[in-house]
C-alpha cells in the first residue's frame, strides 16, 4: 500500500478495494449513486474485471485525517485507454514522438461506464479545496516515485470539474445525449411535445416492434432470474464480438453475482418471441435517474434496439418520477428521440510541464468545437419548438 502525508493528512493508495471495510467506504460515498458502492466496485474487482491484467489496476485513494477516513476517491492505475469513454490516444501518441511514455496513467472513473456522477467524496463538514488539494498533492508524488505520466478525472458533477481547474488541471469539456422528464404523465404526453412528423416516425418505430410479435418486459431487482441473467450475459457477448471483435468489457461472474446483487438499483427490459428471450437492456438507477448501461441481442431485429434501450427507459423514467435518463455515450440517433445534447467533463493533470502546455491548448480548442456541435444539435431535436 502507497502512503503519502500532507501536513496532517496522509494519502493512502489501495491495491484492492478489498483493503478497506465496505462501512468506511459506503459511509462516505454517495449510496444513491449505483457505480460507486463498495459492492460495485470490488465485484468488478474480484470477478476479475479490473485488475492488473485487464489494464484497470485498482489504486483506490483514500485520504485519512489520523485513522479517520474523511475523503474517497476511485481510482486506477492504467495500461491502455480502453473502457474509458473520454478519448486520449493522440497523447499518447504525442507523448510516444517525444521519447516519452504515455503509460501508466492514473485515472479516476468507474470502468466501461461513462456516467457524470460524484467522484470524490467527503465527510460533510470537510473544507472541498483542502480536500481537493490534498488529493491531488498525493496523486503527483505518488506519479514522481512510480513515473506516472498523468491524472484523469472522468464524468464528475460539473462543479466539482470546474473547482478542479485551480488545482493545476485541465477542464475538457464532452457531449452525450440525455432526456429530461418535464413532469409527463405519460409516454404519449412526451410525444405531444413532438413535430407531427418526428412523432409519427417515432410510433412507427414502436409499432414495428410489435408488427415483429415481439414482448418487452421490465423487471426490477429480485424479478430478475439467474437465467435471465445468464441469458444477458450470452446477449451481450454476441452484440460486443459483432461490433467489436471481442466478448465485452464484462464477464458472466459480474452479471450473475454483482449486478445480480444491486437490489432495486437494477433494472432489465427483456424481449420476447413467444416463450424465448432474445435481446435484453440493462439500467441502473439513482433516486432521481436512470442509467442505460448494456444492451445484447440473439439477432438483429428491426428497431429493437430503440425501443428496450431508449423508450422502455423513458416510460421507466416517467412511471417512477425519475427526472433524467443517461442512455450511454455517444449516438447522435438520439436526437430525434428526444435526448437533448448536454456537457460533460473531465479533469486532466501532466506531470511534464511542456505537455500540460499542449493538451491545456488543446482542450481549449475543442471546448469551442464542442460548444458549437451542441449548439448546432439542439437544432436537430423533434420538438415543436427546439430550444
Amino acid at each position: 500500500m502507497e502512503k503519502t502525508t500532507i501536513t496532517d493528512l496522509s494519502v493512502e493508495f489501495l491495491p484492492s478495494l478489498n483493503a478497506i471495510d465496505a462501512s468506511e467506504w459506503d459511509g462516505l460515498a454517495d449510496d444513491d449513486y449505483p457505480f460507486l458502492r463498495h459492492h460495485f466496485l470490488w465485484g468488478l474487482e474480484k470477478t476479475g474485471c479490473t485488475n492488473a491484467e485487464s489494464g484497470w489496476q485498482p489504486c483506490h485513494a483514500v485520504l485519512r485525517r489520523g485513522q479517520q477516513a474523511i475523503a474517497i476517491m476511485p481510482l486506477y492505475l492504467k495500461s491502455h485507454s480502453y473502457g474509458e469513454y473520454v478519448f486520449d490516444w493522440a497523447w499518447a501518441d504525442a507523448w510516444n514522438r517525444v521519447g516519452l511514455d504515455y503509460y501508466p496513467k492514473l485515472v479516476s472513473a468507474i470502468p466501461f461506464t461513462p456516467a457524470t456522477g460524484p467522484r470524490i467524496c467527503m465527510l460533510p463538514e470537510e473544507d472541498h479545496d483542502t480536500v481537493y488539494r490534498a488529493l491531488l498533492s498525493g496523486i503527483a508524488q505518488l506519479a514522481k516515485r512510480q513515473t506516472i505520466s498523468s491524472f484523469h478525472l472522468l464524468f464528475p458533477n460539473e462543479s466539482v470539474a470546474n473547482r478542479l481547474v485551480d488545482e493545476s488541471t485541465h477542464l475538457r469539456v464532452g457531449s452525450q445525449f440525455h432526456w429530461f422528464n418535464e413532469g409527463f404523465e405519460d409516454f404519449e404526453e412526451f410525444l405531444t411535445t413532438f413535430s407531427s412528423r418526428k412523432r409519427k416516425n417515432l410510433r412507427r418505430e414502436r409499432k414495428r416492434v410489435a408488427e415483429q410479435g415481439l414482448n418487452l418486459k421490465t423487471l426490477v431487482g429480485d424479478e430478475i432470474s439467474a437465467h435471465d441473467w445468464e441469458q444477458f450475459h450470452h446477449f451481450y457477448q454476441l452484440t460486443y464480438a459483432k461490433r467489436s471483435g471481442h466478448g465485452g468489457y464484462l464477464n458472466k461472474e459480474f452479471f450473475t453475482q454483482t449486478a445480480a446483487g444491486m437490489g432495486e438499483q437494477v433494472i432489465m427490459v427483456r424481449a420476447s418471441l413467444g416463450d424465448r428471450a432474445v435481446a435484453a437492456a440493462l439500467y441502473f438507477r439513482s433516486n432521481d435517474t436512470l442509467f442505460g448501461r448494456y444492451w445484447g441481442a440473439e439477432y438483429e431485429y428491426d428497431c429493437l434496439h430503440f425501443e428496450a434501450c431508449y423508450y422502455q427507459g423513458i416510460e421507466f423514467c416517467i412511471a417512477n418520477g425519475l427526472k433524467r435518463f443517461d442512455p450511454g455515450a455517444q449516438g447522435e440517433h438520439k436526437i430525434q428521440r428526444g435526448f437533448r445534447p448536454i456537457k460533460t467533463y473531465s479533469n486532466h493533470w501532466i506531470a511534464d510541464a511542456r505537455l500540460s502546455a499542449a493538451v491545456g491548448d488543446f482542450t481549449r480548442q475543442e471546448q469551442v468545437q464542442i460548444e458549437n456541435y451542441i449548439s448546432q444539435a439542439k437544432q436537430l431535436l423533434p420538438f415543436k419548438t427546439s430550444e
